[in-house]
């Protein structure tokens, strides 16, 4: 998640992105809490597609511009600032992988809960290196 157009975007979306990491910890947990509970239904978070759609926005091309007949046509090309992106807990009702309902799957949820626990100490290393870089600078 590293973007090179300034420092304070990239420290603000690294933020961002543990606290999303954090909640996903959370959800994880509580999936793997309610792994015996009939007809409970697992719960993901989703937030990266729709960031990376965000910060793309950014650098549409401004040569194309669409030609719209009716007000009421999609706009497409419409800027998305990254800031008003939520991350976003969603139930997954389409498998069930147990006979009570349940669609907890233990091994599963173990491995992502350890990649979030990664992708979180990755954005904490590169929050430190950030501001070790600005000491640097600086010190001279």
């Amino acid at each position: 998640m590293y973007i090179q157009n300034n420092w304070g975007q990239s420290l603000d979306v690294l933020q961002r992105g543990m606290s999303v990491n954090m909640l996903r910890q959370e959800v994880i947990a509580n999936n793997i809490a309610n792994a015996d509970t009939p007809n409970f239904k697992r719960s993901v978070v989703n937030y990266e597609s729709a960031l990376s759609q965000a910060l793309q926005s950014d650098t549409t091309r401004d040569d194309f511009q669409p030609y719209y007949t009716h007000e009421r046509h999609i706009a497409f090309d419409r800027k998305v600032d990254y800031q008003d992106v939520r991350p976003r807990r969603v139930l997954d009702y389409l498998t069930t992988s147990k006979n009570n309902g349940n669609n907890v799957d233990i091994e599963e949820e173990s491995s992502n809960y350890i990649a979030a626990q990664l992708a979180y100490n990755l954005m904490v290393n590169s929050v430190n290196h950030h501001f070790n870089s600005m000491n640097i600078v600086l010190r001279g």
